[in-house]
């Protein structure tokens, strides 16, 4: 029997909800089973192929709703989780019990966690330390900005791996190991150790990127990398640069997409007020109320230029409101 499990591809939260799903199923509903790890991307168009959903058993983990009847398990904690008002009303009225979503949890990994212990009776101590990660990664909840730049916990180096990746052959290989190992054995795997010390490099070359291109007005951060290849850069430099900021616009590309990344300063002097999830929504995008995105088809350079200066001004005007 195959369980395909669709998940946040080149995320921290996504592959760790991957690994907890496949731990619980295994443990609660049957272990006769082979596991199939399939990566989902927020990007413009369609996110889903009905025909890759060609497992016994299908579940997505961390992303975005699904109507299809072929999708048997859910779980997401996104507050952009529906596509769309039918969407929300289709699961509403799905009677299967194997769909959750809570959008009050900092991680999908911990939301899952704690409904598969609730209603299954799993047992979640064994994955304690992937539990308390996902939370302090997804959720933002380091004690400071220096400490979520370091990339010190092995943890912290997984995510720079994990969302730095091209091959799409990596993610399905750790995802086992997630489920089954402490993380500081998981980021020394024969396959995994050799990716670090480049990463490492590039993260301290994003350091000085970031500290050119950041323009700072009205505690709003603004910057352009999409000439560079930094799509994964670690999203909480801006505010490491720049303590004194509440928000941060930023615009970058990939082979795939370019994306325009909204977020807010977990240590900020003054507590965010716009629902960023809200704004990504206005242009196709989503997330949570205090981070959020938009993916913009690879051709469509000028578009995502276009809603980021737009938000940027949304949100310093937002910030020059407040100070009257």
């Amino acid at each position: 029997m195959k369980v395909k499990v669709f998940y946040h591809d080149r995320c921290f939260d996504g592959a760790c909800s991957a690994a907890l799903f496949s731990r619980f199923y295994a443990d609660r509903i049957r272990n006769d089973v082979e596991f199939v790890y399939s990566g989902l991307l927020h990007r413009a168009g369609a996110l889903f192929n009905e025909n890759d959903f060609d497992g016994d058993e299908n579940a997505i983990v961390d992303f975005k709703y699904s109507s299809s009847p072929k999708i048997t398990w859910w779980f997401d904690h996104h507050q952009s989780a529906f596509l769309s008002s039918e969407d929300a009303a289709h699961f509403e009225q799905d009677q299967s019990s194997r769909k959750f979503y809570d959008p009050d949890f900092k991680s999908c990994t911990s939301f899952i966690a704690t409904i598969a212990e609730q209603r299954f009776g799993l047992n979640p101590a064994p994955v304690a330390e992937l539990i308390r990660w996902a939370d302090i990664i997804d959720g933002a909840l380091y004690p400071d900005a220096k400490t979520a730049v370091e990339m010190k916990a092995p943890a912290m180096q997984l995510t720079m791996i994990i969302e730095s990746t091209q091959d799409n052959e990596f993610l399905p290989k750790l995802i086992p190991l997630l489920a089954s190992k402490p993380l500081a054995e998981v980021v020394g795997a024969p396959f995994v150790a050799p990716l670090l010390p480049p990463l490492l490099e590039r993260h301290q070359r994003s350091i000085s990127v970031l500290r050119d291109r950041i323009e700072s007005k009205d505690a709003t951060l603004f910057f352009d990398v999409s000439d560079q290849e930094l799509e994964g850069y670690n999203k909480f430099v801006p505010y490491y640069l720049n303590p004194e900021s509440i928000y941060s616009v930023g615009l970058s590309k990939s082979s795939f997409r370019v994306k325009v990344s909204v977020g807010s300063n977990p240590w900020a002097p003054s507590p965010p007020v716009v629902n960023l999830a809200k704004v990504c929504e206005r242009y196709g995008g989503g997330g949570h109320a205090r981070v959020g995105a938009i993916s913009f088809d690879v051709t469509q350079h000028t578009a995502a230029q276009a809603a980021a200066k737009e938000i940027v001004q949304e949100l310093r005007a937002s910030v020059r409101d407040s100070a009257r």
